[in-house]
């Protein structure tokens, strides 16, 4: 007898001694459907792995658009639909920023209001009103001087407070505070090209703090509180509290008269006069003064969701999904600065993006750059979509379009604003929110169509998205899509 005779294993498998056909046909048969059972184990494993490998993988998602497109609530709108643990815990850090938003309300009509009671005092007979009116509504009109009276004269001094407040409150919060006066960039895409690759090397107006942005604003403040609390620092903790007290004091002493200056008709004739919308902007909340302007006010889901504060440079959002297809899943979302000077601080980013969402005001046909008064925003959109279809690094990236503020679009054509005045091309069409949305998007569509280097569908979605319910049935509409072209880019990775 050899020596695998004695081997247990040998022992183990082999035949029973005397085994009949029969017998051995049953074993074999026994056998096939074990290692059957097996393989499929085995084969289900790898399949488990290999969802495992793409589960790992985070889903990277850029929001662009020009300056107040709509970036940031798009990216406030995934956290409050798919990290509410977060949202939640954040959510109080932005009642400073909507106090700023208000304040900056109340201060922008009285900076128009100091202008015009001003020009009301000098003895012009050709004084009808507005000092920003275009040549044409001048000799087109007349219309009688505004009559601004004592009490007008009373509620610049009492809200006078407000000012300091604004400036406190930009201070806390930097740069992303302030809004972009002007630029010295002539292009719609300062990316890309040889030329504007040279411009970023050569202009200081490139050099963009990538770390500037609300959430590094949260940031430093949360730090200043806790490097308190680790020192046992009870005075620097009191008088942080203490500034937050009374800066919500202030504004809730100055509750009656933000109202009366807001609903006083006089002042809504100037603002007509001027053509100036305040409730059009973002974050606008003069409307909301009675339930903001408390000393306990807390911020609502919409609240913030509407609150306005600058992105600069690019920031980084990294969230884990908690419901929905991609639960347990990492998404990065890269929220960017929108004028033209932070555009060029958009290529590094264009590397290995799942998806980019583009969002278009259309709301904005008759409107000028902030930081260009020449240039109409919607041509800025459309140059802007021209150049993101036309890149070659972009070229396999899934194109979302949405087609932003169509709520502000409506009133605004229901006010009678023509859209044909400002885009001639737009001809005798219905001036209509179904006939506009439809020409708006057969016409970046078009774009796609002749730029994109290889030809590919995208999505669109009208929107608007400081309406959170209807926002949220679209992202949902967006995570379905990313999602299989998320898997479909992993199945074809080695």
């Amino acid at each position: 007898m050899n020596a695998a005779d004695f081997d247990p294993l040998t022992l183990a498998i082999a035949p029973p001694p005397n085994e009949t056909p029969t017998a051995r046909a049953d074993r074999e048969l026994a056998e096939a459907e074990a290692l059957r059972i097996s393989n499929e184990i085995d084969e289900q494993l790898r399949k488990e792995r290999e969802n495992e490998k793409k589960k790992k993988r985070p889903v990277k998602l850029l929001l662009l658009g020009q300056s107040e497109s709509g970036k940031t609530a798009t990216l406030k709108n995934f956290q409050l639909t798919y990290a509410k643990r977060e949202w939640i815990a954040e959510r109080n850090n932005w009642r400073a920023v909507i106090f700023l938003n208000l304040v900056r309300n109340v201060n922008n009509i009285l900076d128009i209001l100091n202008r015009e009671m001003a020009a009301a005092s000098l003895p012009s007979p050709d004084y009808i009103g507005s000092s920003d009116e275009s040549s044409e509504d001048i000799n087109s009109s007349s219309r009688p001087r505004l009559k601004f009276k004592e009490k007008h004269r009373l509620l610049k001094l009492r809200l006078g407070p407000l000012r300091r407040i604004q400036t406190d409150l930009e201070r806390r919060f930097g740069a992303t505070a302030l809004e972009p006066q002007s630029t010295s960039i002539t292009t719609a895409a300062p990316f890309g090209s040889e030329e504007s690759q040279s411009s970023r090397q050569s202009s200081k107006e490139f050099s963009i703090n990538s770390s500037n942005g609300w959430k590094s604003a949260f940031e430093k403040i949360r730090a200043m509180r806790a490097a308190a609390r680790a020192d046992g620092d009870a005075h620097a903790l009191r008088r942080l509290q203490e500034t937050d007290d009374e800066i919500a004091e202030v504004i809730a002493g100055c509750r009656d008269d933000v109202k009366a200056i807001w609903e006083d008709p006089t002042v809504r004739e100037m603002l007509s006069r001027g053509k100036t919308r305040v409730e059009d902007s973002a974050g606008f909340f003069l409307n909301d003064v009675d339930r903001i302007a408390v000393s306990n006010y807390e911020p609502t889901d919409d609240d913030v969701i509407r609150a306005r504060l600058r992105t600069l440079g690019v920031q980084e959002y990294r969230f884990i999904f908690e419901h929905g297809r991609t639960a347990g899943q990492e998404w990065r979302l890269y929220d960017v600065g929108g004028t033209r000077s932070s555009r060029a601080a958009w290529w590094p980013y264009f590397d290995d993006v799942n998806a980019i969402i583009f969002l278009a005001p259309i709301s904005c046909f008759d409107e000028k750059l902030a930081e260009d008064r020449r240039v109409n925003r919607l041509e800025d959109s459309f140059l802007l979509w021209r150049s993101v279809c036309d890149c070659k690094l972009l070229s396999r990236t899934q194109l979302i379009l949405f087609l932003n503020k169509c709520d502000l679009l409506q009133a605004k054509l229901q006010r009678g604003v023509r859209i044909r005045d400002s885009v001639p091309s737009f001809g005798d069409r219905r001036n209509d929110i179904s006939t506009a949305t439809r020409y708006f998007q057969q016409h970046f569509k078009e774009i796609l169509k002749q730029y994109s280097p290889v030809q590919r569908s995208f999505f669109v979605h009208l929107t608007s998205v400081i309406d959170t319910r209807s926002t949220a049935v679209t992202l949902g509409a967006v995570e379905e899509s990313i999602l299989r072209d998320h898997l479909r880019r992993a199945d074809l990775m080695p």
